[in-house]
């Protein structure tokens, strides 16, 4: 089971998906370790503790990994991120472009080449982050569509920097390297999470 699913996976972009009584969140993540290659297929995955979708992992031990392929918008990643939030519901309207697996957690079929579900058994804490080891329990090819590389996300679907306007050059700020929003300031706050596509202060640039 999964050897398929786990080939569309090894090398991409991915929505982690996860649901806590009734309540479903997501974020966008490309840090996947496939640790054994026969059953019980067991991987690695490193949440960020600042996404709510972390929070849910952690107390159900449950998720989903949506595997985005070539054919995803930038409005996929302004939607869902690399940062969930705290309290934001990222699924909210977006039921027509979901499924649920046999663990009940959503999976994305829009610009998705492939799913796969887990079940936690065992995590480790490293400040910022939770390390969750876990065991694939269903997987499914949805089509075969090229998967979504990192680099491929930068090249072509993440906008291009704009020019900066002449009347900002001497206001210091902080411009979002994925959707443009402008933190204004000299510091920009470790822990700032971009209030349009949520992604966080290391996503953030200094305006010069």
């Amino acid at each position: 089971m999964g050897n398929e699913a786990l080939f569309k996976i090894s090398y991409g972009l991915f929505v982690l998906s996860a649901e806590e009584d009734g309540r479903d969140n997501a974020c966008i993540v490309n840090t996947f370790l496939q640790i054994t290659s026969s059953d019980p297929i067991t991987c690695v995955i490193s949440v960020n503790k600042q996404n709510f979708t972390h929070d849910m992992i952690a107390k159900t031990k449950k998720f989903n990994l949506s595997v985005l392929s070539t054919q995803a918008s930038f409005e996929m990643f302004k939607r869902f991120g690399f940062q969930s939030g705290r309290t934001a519901d990222k699924l909210s309207g977006y039921e027509n472009n979901t499924a649920r697996s046999s663990n009940g957690v959503i999976y994305i079929t829009e610009s998705t080449n492939a799913y796969l579900s887990f079940d936690v058994t065992d995590m480790a804490d490293f400040n910022s982050h939770t390390v969750f080891t876990a065991v694939l329990t269903e997987s499914d090819v949805l089509n075969n569509n090229e998967s979504l590389t990192y680099s491929y996300y930068h090249q072509n679907i993440k906008p291009k920097p704009q020019a900066k306007p002449q009347d900002e050059k001497n206001n210091p700020g902080w411009r979002c390297k994925i959707c443009g929003h402008v933190y204004e300031g000299e510091t920009l706050p470790s822990d700032y999470i971009c209030p349009l596509c949520k992604h966080g202060a290391e996503d953030f640039e200094a305006i010069v």
